[in-house]
Formats: C-alpha cells, structure tokens, sequence
C-alpha cells in the first residue's frame, strides 16, 4: 500500500509539473498585448512590452530614425521588447538589424514561434552587441536566411 500512495503521489506531482507552463520568457506584460496571429511586427521602448507602442507594421522598415515608415525618429536604438505576430509561412521571421537598411553584418532573428522577446537585454546581434535598445532597421525573412545561433527569444 505505502508503494502505491508513493507512485500516486509522484505522478500527482508530475502532472502538476506538465500543467505549468514551460515557456522561457513568458511574461505578464506581452501575454496581455499578444493580439494573435495578425501579420504585424511590434516594439516597445520597455522591456514586457510596456512603455510606448514604438510601431505596428505588416511590412518593413529600413531606417527606425527617419522620418518615413512605421518607426520614425526617436524609435532608433529604443526598443526593448518585440513580437512577431506575423502569419506562419514563407518569410515569417523578423530580422532586426544594428545597422540601417538591413545591413546583414549584424543582426537577430524572430521566429513567429517564439511569439515575443520580453527583454532584449538577453540577447546579442550576430556582431556580439547588445540588443536592448540597439535596433535600427527590420525586415521580414525566411528563417533560411537567418545564420545559425543569430535567433533571439
């Protein structure tokens, strides 16, 4: 009997431990604004995608600091949380670029998967820099395109 209420109590723990989510970087902030699959990138200028809405866009941009697009001026070297709630297929990634006009020696990759990057002070460009308020221009990709280990979440 003791065998029996220890195996039931083990798996009684085990199925509590499936219960609770395993995502990496959930957080309440980007829970709540996840909008579903709509096509758009999205960056905030604080971490949990609180502070200002810094742009919603379906296309690309390739000058965060300009004054055309969906990101203008002050939205350079701002960001600090993004979400890629594009549609699956195709070119679905988001790269996000150190330089402007998608400057390929320096980027990192979004996965639609991943749905969010709720602090971008854990992840680097493919140069090494910090991506935490570092992005200049992004544009929508294939993941083929992204290098390996150049994938953020």
């Amino acid at each position: 009997m003791r065998k029996l209420s220890i195996a039931l109590a083990t798996l009684g723990l085990a199925a509590l431990g499936l219960a609770v989510p395993a995502t990496a970087h959930a957080s309440a902030g980007c829970d709540a604004k996840w909008p579903g699959r709509d096509g758009n990138v999205r960056a905030w200028k604080d971490a949990d995608c609180q502070g200002e809405l810094l742009g919603v866009t379906p296309g690309s941009d390739p000058n965060w600091g300009d004054g055309a697009g969906p990101f203008q001026g002050s939205d350079v070297n701002v960001a600090s949380s993004v979400m890629n709630s594009g549609y699956v297929g195709g070119k679905d990634v988001v790269a996000f670029y150190y330089l402007t006009n998608y400057n390929d020696t320096s980027y990192g990759c979004l996965k639609p998967g991943e749905l969010y990057v709720d602090n971008l002070g854990r992840n680097h460009f493919t140069n090494g820099a910090n991506m935490n308020d570092n992005i200049m221009s992004h544009t929508w990709v294939a993941a083929s395109a992204c290098a390996p280990g150049s994938f953020i979440s």
